[in-house]
């Protein structure tokens, strides 16, 4: 009996008895087959030895593995990480926060392992840091997948985009999946990666967990659980910087205020509605519901123009001057809600912006200037938040986002890379009167619980 791999798929002959008893299995009429995904191999194999059925395995070809290469030196909590993924299997998600070294856990993964690698990461530019990451090492051919390059190595790093339109080809061809931040995933929305690949090792990385049980059960069922985490304050000081947390609560000028209570009186009762008659219900259920009808995409707009009203106020106008000038010899990341903020600031202090609509190569330039002290100050909305090193950092200023708690941790992080002698600032500033008073005392609990 042959299984075999078909497009992100796995096939059984249609003559195996009891085979839709099978892990994944379910039967396919088009080819006469029993049909299952591709992430179902493992257990698929481990079931078909159980079971002292006879198969020929042709799912996975024998490709190249990965050279004998040392596995880096890990600090003690990076090593429990490495330990509690063995010991699980080798699969599950290490949850660390940014500058704690999660890229290291996972390079000593695969030099354990030895096995043939896929690194999926969300964006073009964490591609192009795990390329030279990886590069680094002696004798280690790297492939990319994204931003116009495939070729394959085997280890291999690709965008979730890229891997996303190339898993049909891709789903077989290695046998340990490593997913950075992975928290992006289990929403449903690009799953497929996971479910077509027939890597049976799986390591997730995420500097915080998703909130939702929903999502975080379908990221145990397609990667692990989590069975390793760490936060900030468990590690500053000693592994990361120590850091001073301000917050620096701001007012709304008349006007604005009179702005922004006008918006609210539209969004309010339209929302309080709502969630009077079905409690229990989500954000995600509220949106669905409103964009039904013309007094609910009313609310939703005026909920849209609130929020716009206090991304950057007077009031936070003035203190970003006052704070830029005030550490005027630091290196400061300025985190805003969005790109018209950010390119307000650049306009206001002549820095420089780092946004999406900013091509790779500026980007990099921009960071190795910032990196080299030719520029003190980068603000941006969204793009530095995950994964780019920025060791220089040590003053953060944040605006204003709308993420919650997993984009703060990872905003905070973006100062907290060790270095002799650094200790680091975080500025919050938070519009007294709104809702982000609510999220900031949310961010704080989840950034130092208790």
């Amino acid at each position: 009996m042959r299984l075999s791999f078909d497009r992100g798929t796995l096939l059984l002959p249609g003559d195996l008895e009891d085979a839709g008893s099978l892990p994944g299995m379910r039967w396919d009429a088009r080819v006469s087959a029993w049909r299952a995904p591709a992430c179902a191999y493992r257990e698929l194999c481990r079931e078909l030895r159980l079971r002292r059925i006879p198969f020929c395995d042709e799912a996975l070809p024998r490709l190249p593995r990965p050279p004998a290469v040392a596995a880096p030196e890990l600090r003690p909590y990076q090593a429990a990480a490495l330990a509690a993924w063995e010991a699980a299997g080798a699969r599950g998600i290490v949850s660390l926060p940014t500058g704690a070294g999660k890229t290291r856990v996972a390079v000593a993964a695969m030099a354990h392992t030895r096995l043939r690698t896929l690194c999926i990461v969300p964006t073009r530019a964490l591609m192009a840091q795990w390329v030279e990451t990886l590069r680094a090492i002696p004798a280690l051919p790297v492939g990319e997948f994204g931003d116009g390059r495939r070729t394959e190595g085997p280890v291999t790093v690709a965008t979730f985009s890229s891997a996303r339109r190339h898993m049909e080809t891709l789903g077989n061809r290695h046998s340990l999946l490593v997913i950075d931040e992975v928290h992006h995933l289990g929403s449903g929305l690009g799953e497929e990666i996971l479910e077509m690949s027939a890597a049976g090792a799986r390591l997730g990385l995420s500097a915080t967990m998703p909130e939702d049980p929903c999502r975080v059960g379908r990221l145990e069922a397609l990667v692990g659980p989590e069975i390793y985490s760490a936060r900030v304050e468990e590690l500053a000081g000693r592994w990361l910087a120590p850091y001073s947390l301000v917050t620096i609560s701001v007012g709304l000028s008349p006007r604005e205020r009179e702005a922004y209570e006008f918006e609210l009186a539209v969004f309010r009762p339209f929302c309080r509605e709502f969630f009077d008659r079905s409690p229990g219900a989500g954000w995600e259920d509220f949106t669905r519901f409103a964009v039904r009808s013309n007094e609910g995409k009313r609310a939703l707009a005026a909920w849209r123009r609130s929020r716009k009203i206090i991304h950057y106020t007077e009031e936070k106008r003035r203190i970003v001057g006052a704070l830029l000038g005030e550490h005027r010899d630091s290196r400061v990341l300025a985190f805003t809600a969005d790109n018209d903020t950010a390119y307000a600031i650049a306009r206001e202090h002549l820095v420089q912006p780092v946004t999406c609509d900013i091509g790779r190569r500026e980007r990099r330039l921009a960071l190795e200037r910032f990196a080299a002290g030719e520029l003190r100050v980068l603000v941006s909305a969204r793009v530095l938040n995950e994964g780019i090193d920025v060791p220089a950092a040590d003053v953060a200023i944040v605006i204003g986002g709308s993420l919650g708690a997993r984009e703060y941790i990872q905003r905070v992080g973006r100062v907290l890379r060790p270095a002799e002698g650094k200790k680091a600032v975080v500025y919050d500033l938070v519009t007294a009167g709104t809702f982000e008073v609510r999220q900031a005392d949310s961010r704080r609990r989840a950034l130092a619980p208790g």
